[in-house]
């Protein structure tokens, strides 16, 4: 009996110790980069097609046009690099708190009511005379159908509100107002700030339209009343008495007399709000027949309608007439309406002049 217990103890230590070498082999090969990680079952399934997709690369504007004040918007991006340069510089302008009082001002009803509006093609106009802006108004008369082509368009028709069918943005309501700021393709043209004063003064007070006496017979007299320094002086309005006018600040009172007349020669900021209003190009008079068509194109009418052909000398700079014009004023004087007029210099890249400097 007690051989028996002790066969059957052997038995048990023989099966138990063979448990554990069974155990060691298992853990021993395992695979060791799956050890530890919880083994999913096997699943097999169909095979399907994965179609690849590719992603584009993601493209920067060069480091240089980088937008340093607001982020560009989408339909920028597209846009040609010396339009894209614009707008950049207008916007690190309006940004600057040194320029703030004289890049900003108020949207107010004086600025709406310098804008058209072309509701059939989603346009908005902010004309600033004396750059050419003459030519824009007949363009939008057309697209609004009051006539069928520019050249049947009478000359008395473009500047009569109430007879070329250009309806201003002001004559709508506030929310119509916002919806078309807000949707529509905006522009305005700027000049060389000095040289359009000129072009403002040969107009409204040498060669005076028959249609327009009130500049040479009341804001003339009114200007050489409070402006003229040598009141010894018969002749009229000298280029020097209009400079003196315009580079004092506080020149306001004699402003509210003249009315509406005086949009001629205010300033690009005060007529069209360019840091308030986002607008989608700006023209140069200097760069016309390359600006023109680009919105015509841009606003989608270019199949439409033409920019009318002009004469390619008259919208470069004549800095020789610039200099002969403002050679007989003082520095002071001419310093004055600098600073007047320094925003719409900063804003739009014009060169302070030269014999500023000097």
């Amino acid at each position: 009996m007690h051989h028996q217990w002790l066969l059957l103890a052997a038995c048990f230590w023989v099966i138990f110790m063979f448990m554990v070498a069974s155990k060691f082999i298992t853990l021993t090969f395992k695979d060791p980069d799956v050890y530890g990680v919880k083994q999913e079952p096997l699943m097999l399934t169909a095979m399907t097609k994965v179609k690849k997709i590719h992603v584009p690369e993601q493209k920067c504007l060069p480091e240089q046009f980088q937008p340093t004040g607001n982020v560009f918007s989408e339909d920028l991006m597209h846009q040609p690099l010396v339009h894209v340069k614009r707008i950049k510089l207008l916007r690190n302008v309006c940004i600057d708190a040194a320029l703030r009082n004289l890049s900003h001002t108020t949207v107010s009803k004086f600025v709406l009511n310098q804008i058209f509006v072309c509701d059939k093609h989603k346009i908005l106009f902010c004309p600033t005379p004396k750059v050419g802006n003459t030519q824009w108004k007949k363009v939008l008369i057309v697209l609004n159908e009051a006539f069928s082509s520019i050249e049947e368009i009478p000359q008395n028709i473009v500047h009569d509100h109430e007879k070329n069918e250009l309806p201003r943005l002001s004559s709508f309501s506030d929310s119509e107002i916002q919806k078309r700021l807000n949707l529509y393709f905006k522009f305005f043209i700027v000049r060389d700030p000095f040289e359009r004063l000129i072009s403002a003064f040969k107009d409204k007070f040498v060669h005076n339209p028959q249609f327009e006496p009130w500049y040479r017979h009341e804001i003339a007299p009114g200007i050489i009343q409070k402006y003229r320094k040598n009141r010894t002086k018969t002749r009229g309005l000298q280029f020097e008495d209009f400079v003196c006018y315009l580079g004092n600040p506080n020149h306001q009172w004699l402003d509210v007399q003249f009315g509406d007349h005086i949009i001629h020669w205010v300033t690009y900021v005060e007529l069209c709000a360019p840091c308030e209003i986002t607008y989608s190009v700006i023209e140069h008079h200097e760069t016309l027949e390359d600006d023109a068509p680009y919105i015509l194109k841009e606003a989608g009418i270019d199949h439409l309608v033409s920019y009318p052909t002009i004469p390619p000398e008259i919208t470069v700079y004549n800095k020789t007439k610039v200099e002969r014009y403002y050679s007989g004023i003082s520095k002071r004087d001419i310093r004055r309406l600098y600073a007047c007029f320094e925003g719409d210099f900063k804003l739009f890249e014009y060169r302070e002049p030269d014999f500023l400097l000097n």
